[in-house]
């Protein structure tokens, strides 16, 4: 039988695993990447993506309550932007470990 305790939950463990899963589709990956190159409004973003309206407002609101976007309505129009543009650098880590490990 085994007796052993499982592992105390470490709340960090839990923001990092939000974080994450913030980008963690490829869809929301599109648009945090996208919006690295300056604010723009859900129609360009739609565009750019070819996706429907309903499903990039979705993932917006997603990228919203992680804390990635934020959003700012100016007359019909809604401008997004990155809270945080340091999201760059752990984006940029991880088209580096990808490329290194591609061979495998």
């Amino acid at each position: 039988m085994n007796s052993a305790k499982s592992a105390p939950v470490d709340v960090a463990d839990r923001v990092y695993a939000r974080f994450f899963t913030g980008v963690a589709d490829e869809t929301r990956m599109r648009i945090v990447r996208y919006l690295l190159n300056g604010p723009k409004i859900v129609g360009e973003i739609v565009g750019a993506l070819g996706a429907s309206q309903s499903r990039i407002s979705n993932h917006l609101s997603c990228l919203r309550w992680c804390g990635y976007e934020e959003a700012e309505r100016r007359g019909k129009h809604v401008h997004c932007r990155l809270a945080d543009d340091s999201i760059a650098d752990p984006i940029r880590t991880a088209r580096e470990l990808v490329s290194r490990n591609a061979a495998r």
